[in-house]
């Protein structure tokens, strides 16, 4: 029998399908999903979330029904995992290729074969866009974040850039299997700002659009951290142009992470429209990074919702502080599916700073549940 997920819950968007259906593969549990996106416009599946779905349910070995654009109703039945093997999976559309690696990552990550081969993923579409993280990010803040706390071994590659609305992107990760449960971690001192380090990205516009958009970026930056006492927070940000024939289209946009003392990372970014100036740009990206910084957690919104389900699979307990205020209603959905499809535990903790501290007990998985 199947379990019952509603798609229309809290945020209600498509993480609920991508946490929903990495879980229902890795835990080998048969799941049915309704009112998938139901207060979107349009409602249902859109041509990323369809192809996400043919992901797992390829990697997975899954029956898979109702997997339509449009579609606002799914079930998915897990087979034996086929790790490690090479994927690949186009969105067509500019769809977000980091949005695909949130469904496929966690299968990637077990096998039960002892000296098993790294799995290969290609992934078409989008790079780089507003409604995702950006590539940059993934490859700067998330990948790196996971490997330090959780021992997870993945490298990015980015061939080709897809920028909004021509896609085009092509990504190549490669994911070592773990032969452990994933480690649990605890994350509760923020310290200082180490350094701010950033990518000021474009291709197939003007050469003056990378420096203007890091001139921008370092402004508002450098005045944020002008009257620190220490010596200044060290500043880098990489005016990156792309080559014509490796971007499907003209774009821009900028990524920035700030590392902290205690081993987190908080991360700003804002990605070029038509229109807006590209100095314009580099401050919109720092006043983001800014507005993560003074929230005073260990980690942003992004990367906090994007580790719930890998604390969920994790051996022991994990803790992470995150920034002032509830928690974002991404991460509350987040916590939400992992809590209906494992025997993982939540609890959230409210500090006198105003601070959220996340701990969970999770389930410790490992090859033994393959």
């Amino acid at each position: 029998m199947s379990i019952s997920i509603n798609g229309s819950v809290m945020e209600g968007g498509g993480q609920i399908l991508r946490n929903s259906v990495a879980l229902s593969s890795l835990l080998g549990k048969p799941i049915s999903i309704h009112n998938i996106r139901n207060g979107r416009k349009p409602p249902g599946l859109k041509n990323q979330h369809r192809t996400g779905l043919e992901l797992a349910a390829e990697i997975a070995s899954a029956q898979l029904t109702g997997a339509k654009n449009g579609s606002t109703k799914i079930e998915f039945t897990p087979g034996t995992l086929k790790i490690p093997g090479d994927f690949i999976a186009d969105s067509v559309t500019a769809g977000s290729v980091t949005l695909l690696l949130q469904i496929a990552l966690p299968l990637l990550l077990f096998t039960s074969q002892p000296s098993a081969t790294s799995s290969r993923l290609t992934l078409k579409g989008g790079t780089n866009a507003t409604q995702a993280p950006q590539i940059d990010y993934t490859e700067n803040i998330f990948l790196p974040f996971v490997r330090q706390f959780f021992g997870i071994r993945a490298k990015l590659q980015l061939n080709r850039r897809g920028y909004y609305p021509k896609g085009g992107g092509e990504v190549l990760v490669s994911v070592a299997p773990l032969t452990q449960p994933l480690k649990s971690f605890s994350l509760l001192e923020r310290g200082n700002v180490r350094c701010i380090k950033g990518i000021a990205h474009f291709a197939k516009l003007p050469a003056h659009i990378g420096p203007s958009m890091v001139q921008g970026a370092t402004k508002v930056l450098s005045a944020q951290f002008a009257g620190m006492s220490n010596n200044a927070v060290p500043i880098h940000i990489e005016s990156r142009r792309e080559r014509n024939e490796l971007s499907a289209g003209a774009g821009s946009g900028v990524v920035l992470w700030a590392e902290l003392e205690g081993g987190g990372i908080i991360g700003g970014s804002a990605v070029g429209t038509k229109g807006i100036d590209a100095h314009l740009l580099g401050e919109t990206a720092a006043q983001d990074l800014i507005r993560g910084l003074d929230a005073g957690g260990c980690v942003d919104e992004w990367l906090e919702d994007q580790i719930i389900i890998l604390m969920a699979l994790a051996d022991g307990e994990s803790s992470v502080l995150c920034g002032k205020g509830e928690l974002q209603l991404h991460t509350r959905t987040a916590i939400w599916v992992a809590e209906q499809l494992s025997d993982a535990k939540f609890h959230t903790e409210q500090l006198e700073s105003g601070h959220t501290v996340i701990r969970c007990k999770g389930i410790g998985y490992g090859p033994e549940y393959i």
